[in-house]
């Protein structure tokens, strides 16, 4: 009987060492930044920079984000992860015609002209 209580404390002690090297592991993955555009984050770059270095405007949350003074091509940079996506619209709010779905770790060369808003979702 002790040496099956020593053989589970030594399996125990070595998966509760492993549990924390994984997740410290994890946790010091450093952050992706893509052409200048943070892990996470939707990117809209300034008229005709290309290639794309430095955003104009990052967006960081779910939910449609209102542009203003964007004209002519801009590069926009989705550099989120988990699934989430993101789409132009005409109207202000996420509304009007909504074209695209830009998955993660893509980028479009794109008219801003007519575009309104960015919507970022799941």
């Amino acid at each position: 009987m002790p040496t099956m209580l020593r053989r589970a404390a030594a399996l125990a002690a070595g998966t509760a060492a492993a549990a924390v090297l994984t997740v410290g592991v994890a946790s010091a993955a450093p952050a992706s930044t893509w052409a200048g555009c943070p892990d996470g984050a939707v990117c809209v770059y300034p008229q005709d920079q290309d290639p794309a270095a430095a955003p104009s405007l990052t967006f960081w949350s779910y939910g449609a984000h209102n542009l203003s003074n964007q004209y002519g091509n801009h590069w926009v940079l989705n550099n989120q992860y988990g699934g989430a996506h993101a789409k132009l619209c005409t109207g202000y709010n996420g509304t009007g015609n909504c074209y695209g779905d830009m998955a993660p770790q893509n980028g479009w060369w794109a008219d801003l002209t007519p575009v309104n808003s960015i919507v970022l979702y799941q």
